[in-house]
């Protein structure tokens, strides 16, 4: 990734939306339907009112598929449950900024495990959070929502936080990745990339869609328009 330039899109389903009853029917789907990577929601019923899956379910999806899985821990103590998210198989490990009192030793610790980290930032969490240990990170992922459910509308004043995180990435030369999660869609994933954005969290946007394939590749192909100034 050049300092100028975004990496090409990658549009990556949450399986929040997907029919738990039928999970590994549900992601061998979207990964024949051209899906890049599998984002998978942790919640706690502490950090957000929600509770969703752990440790063992992830690691049954890592028998099911060979794409990243990119965990997303919306937990208390995350520090403590790194170890146990790594050995289940994930590719990526999210943590809050919120959530974590130590936030460096967080991210050095996934990293030391082999894992891509990232820092999870809130509609309200100002970027500036992230000054001493955006070198450090794989991506940044910009909730558009508040964490906790899904099927939300995109907050979009969260654009500018996107805009000024594209912006010092860019500046300092940085390879880190950019993902959004919450609200987006094939109606405004243009204006999200427009805003700096390479990552594509989209739940009820696809698994609701009636239509995997053809949903992520209108996803992906606004995108790409968005680059070419046929959308924004």
């Amino acid at each position: 990734m050049t300092a100028s330039s975004l990496a090409d899109p990658l549009i990556a389903p949450s399986i929040l939306s997907a029919d738990f009853a039928r999970l590994g029917e549900e992601i061998a789907a979207i990964e024949a339907a051209g899906a890049d990577i599998v984002h998978v929601d942790v919640m706690d019923g502490h950090f957000v009112p929600n509770l969703t899956i752990g440790p063992a379910v992830i690691r049954a999806l890592r028998r099911v598929t060979t794409l990243p899985l990119d965990t997303h821990l919306m937990i208390s103590n995350a520090e403590a449950m790194i170890p146990a998210y790594v050995d289940a198989g994930c590719d990526w490990i999210s943590v809050h900024y919120e959530a974590c009192d130590h936030l460096h030793r967080v991210v050095q610790a996934i990293a030391e495990s082999g894992v891509k980290p990232g820092v999870a930032l809130n509609p309200h969490t100002p970027p500036e959070v992230l000054k001493y240990v955006l070198q450090d990170l794989h991506h940044v992922l910009v909730m558009t929502v508040n964490p906790g459910f899904g099927g939300q509308s995109l907050i979009s004043g969260v654009l500018d936080k996107i805009r000024t995180l594209r912006a010092w990435i860019d500046a300092e030369g940085l390879d880190v990745r950019i993902e959004v999660d919450g609200g987006v869609k094939v109606s405004n994933i243009g204006r999200i990339r427009s805003a700096g954005a390479d990552v594509f969290v989209a739940g009820s946007a696809v698994f609701k869609s009636g239509n995997y394939p053809e949903t992520i590749g209108l996803l992906r192909q606004r995108a790409l328009d968005s680059d070419a100034g046929l959308i924004g």
